[in-house]
C-alpha cells in the first residue's frame, strides 16, 4: 500500500515545494515593489532655524536654504558657480545703452496655489519690493537703489510672457543681482491673501511647496506635482531640521536620524572620511568671517582703536586652531576669487605692542566692551564661541577687557542690524560672485540698517562703489574696487578673519547633491539610493 502511494506523495511534495518557491518569488517582487514605492525623503540637518520664508525680507543663509527651493528667479546661477543661466525667463535681450532688459518668460508655469505665473506677477513682485520700506526689503533697496535713486525705474508687462525692465543707469551686475534668492517671484494671490503673514505661508513656483514649520525644530517641504521641469524634483519630501551644535548634528547623521549635515567641524573631517557609511562634501568657497567693530559706539568710534584691534588679534592662530587647514587668513572684506580683489594690500600684522601704542594714542581708558559671539555655526565661522574666546584673550593681552555675550539667532541679527553691539562676530557668503555684493552690500553708507552692521560710512568709498556699479568696463571697474579696499583697510571697521571651505557630510545613499558657493542650493535633482 505504501509503495503504491509513494509516487503520489512525492508528486504532492514537489507541488507544495513549487508553490512555496512561487510564494518566495512573489514575496521578493512585492518587497521590490514596496521599496520602489517608498517615498524619497531627505532630512537636512542645519545649524539654525530660518527667520522667515519670505525671501524678500531676509538676509540670513538659513532662510535662503529653504526659500531657494520654494521660489524661483527670472535668471539662475550655474549648478556650482555664478554664471547666469535661464530661469523663469527662458531668454533675454539687452539694449546697446544697457538701460533696457527684455525677458521672455516660460509658458505653462504655475504657482503652488494653482495660479498662473506671468509677466503681471513679475511686475507685482517688483512693485511690492520697490514700494516697501528699506529696512524691510533690505536686498531690493541695497541692490537696486543708489544715492536715493531707483536703478529700476519701471517694470512693464508687454504681454503675458514678456516683461521689460527700464533702468535709470546701467548696472554692471544687474543680471547677477536678479539671480539672487531674495528676488524669487511670489504668487500675487498669496501675497494678497496672507499679507504680513506671507513669510509663514510661502507660495512660489519652485520644485517644492511648503507644508509645515515647527519653530526652532523643523520645516517640511513636499514635491510640487505641477512643477514645470519634467521629471523633477526627484525627492518627495525635504525636512530641514535645526540642530545648533555641530557635534550633535554629526551624531544625528551617524545615528541615521538625518541624511545630510551642514556645518561639519573641520576637526571631524577625518572621522567622516573613515566612516564607510558617510561621505564628506566640500562647498566651493565664497565667503568671509569677520569681527565687526561698530563705529558709532565707543571705543570703536575712534579709528586708532579699530586699528589697534586689528593688530591685537592673532588671525593665523585662530584659523589654525578652529579651521584646521580648511580656510585661509582673510586680508580684505572679500575672497581673492572675486574679480576686483586687491592683492597688493598688506594685512595688519599681529603685533600686540603696536596695538598698545595705538590704544595709548587714542586715549583708550580700559573701559570693558561687550564681545558678541554667534549662537549658531555658519560656513565662515564653525564655532563662534571658541573664536570669541580666542579673541577675548588677544584683547585682554593689550588691555581691552571684554565680556562675551550672545543671543538667539534671529535676535542676534536684529541687534546687529540696529547697531546694538560693540564688537561682534559675523560673516557673509556671497550671493552672486560680484565684488559689489561684498563691498557695497556690507560696507557702504547706503546699506546701514540692512547688511552694514558696523554702521561704517565713508563718502569717498561710497562714490567709488556707486561708480563701480555703473561701470561696464571690467578693468576700470576692478580699479575702483581696489581703491575702495585700500580706504576700508585704513578705516578698519572690520577685522577680516577667514575665508573658509565649508564642510558637509551625508549618507552614502545621498546622490546628485551639488553644494553651491552661495551657501544655498536647489535640491530638485537630489536622490536617495
Amino acid at each position: 500500500m505504501l509503495k503504491k502511494l509513494w509516487p503520489a506523495a512525492l508528486l504532492l511534495l514537489l507541488l507544495v515545494l513549487a508553490a512555496c518557491g512561487g510564494n518566495d518569488d512573489q514575496a521578493g517582487n512585492d518587497e521590490g515593489d514596496q521599496k520602489s514605492n517608498v517615498p524619497q525623503v531627505l532630512v537636512f540637518g542645519r545649524g539654525g532655524d530660518s527667520v522667515s520664508l519670505d525671501p524678500a525680507i531676509v538676509t540670513d543663509g538659513e532662510s535662503a536654504k529653504v526659500t531657494i527651493n520654494l521660489f524661483e528667479t527670472l535668471v539662475n546661477f550655474g549648478e556650482q558657480d555664478t554664471t547666469i543661466q535661464p530661469g523663469l525667463a527662458e531668454s533675454w535681450e539687452v539694449s546697446d545703452d544697457g538701460l533696457t532688459y527684455t525677458f521672455k518668460l516660460r509658458e505653462g508655469v504655475k504657482f503652488h496655489d494653482g495660479t498662473d505665473f506671468n509677466a503681471e506677477a513679475v511686475v507685482k513682485n517688483f512693485e511690492r519690493w520697490k514700494a516697501g520700506a528699506s529696512e524691510k526689503f533690505y536686498y531690493y533697496h541695497s541692490m537696486f537703489k543708489a544715492e536715493g535713486e531707483d536703478i529700476i525705474s519701471e517694470v512693464i508687462a508687454e504681454d503675458d510672457h514678456t516683461v521689460v525692465f527700464k533702468l535709470s543707469r546701467p548696472q554692471a551686475p544687474f543680471l547677477k543681482n536678479l539671480a539672487m534668492f531674495p528676488f524669487g517671484i511670489a504668487s500675487p494671490a498669496a501675497l494678497e491673501k496672507y499679507g504680513e503673514s506671507f513669510g509663514d505661508n510661502p507660495v512660489g513656483t519652485g520644485p517644492f511647496k511648503f507644508v509645515e514649520w515647527k519653530r526652532n525644530d523643523s520645516i517640511t517641504l513636499e514635491k510640487f506635482a505641477d512643477y514645470w521641469q519634467e521629471g523633477l524634483p526627484k525627492l518627495d519630501k525635504v525636512i530641514f531640521r535645526a540642530i545648533p551644535d555641530n557635534s550633535a548634528r554629526l551624531n544625528a547623521l551617524v545615528a541615521g536620524d538625518i541624511d545630510l549635515a551642514d556645518g561639519i567641524n573641520p576637526s571631524d573631517a577625518k572621522s567622516v572620511e573613515s566612516n564607510g557609511d558617510l561621505q564628506l562634501i566640500e562647498r566651493p568657497s565664497m565667503n568671509v568671517g569677520y569681527l565687526g567693530l561698530t563705529v558709532t559706539r565707543p571705543p570703536f568710534d575712534n579709528k586708532l582703536v579699530r586699528q589697534a584691534v586689528n593688530h591685537a588679534i592673532d588671525k593665523k592662530a585662530i584659523v589654525d586652531a578652529f579651521f584646521l587647514g580648511r580656510a585661509e587668513v582673510a586680508v580684505n572684506p572679500m575672497p581673492s576669487s572675486i574679480s576686483g580683489y586687491n592683492d597688493e594690500i598688506q594685512d595688519y600684522e599681529y603685533n600686540p605692542e603696536k596695538a598698545k601704542e595705538l590704544l595709548a594714542q587714542a586715549g583708550y581708558d580700559g573701559t570693558p566692551i561687550e564681545l558678541w559671539a554667534m549662537p549658531v555655526p555658519r560656513p565662515y565661522m564653525p564655532d563662534g564661541r571658541k573664536v570669541a574666546e580666542a579673541i577675548q584673550k588677544n584683547l585682554q593681552d593689550v588691555g581691552i577687557p571684554s565680556e562675551i555675550k550672545t543671543a538667539e539667532w534671529a535676535t542676534y541679527l536684529e541687534m546687529a542690524n540696529n547697531g546694538e553691539f560693540d564688537a561682534f562676530l559675523l560673516g557673509w557668503t556671497g550671493d552672486n560672485g560680484d565684488a559689489d555684493n561684498f563691498l557695497y552690500t556690507l560696507l557702504d553708507k547706503d546699506t546701514i540698517g540692512s547688511n552694514n552692521y558696523t554702521y561704517y560710512s565713508n563718502e569717498e568709498v561710497h562714490k567709488l562703489l556707486v561708480q563701480a556699479q555703473s561701470e561696464v568696463d571690467e578693468e576700470k571697474r576692478n580699479e575702483l574696487y581696489k581703491k575702495a579696499q585700500e580706504l576700508i583697510k585704513e578705516d578698519a571697521p572690520w577685522v577680516p578673519l577667514a575665508h573658509s571651505t565649508p564642510l558637509l557630510a551625508a549618507k552614502k545613499g545621498v546622490t546628485n547633491y551639488k553644494p553651491h558657493p552661495t551657501g544655498s542650493e536647489v535640491l530638485s535633482k537630489v536622490e536617495m539610493k
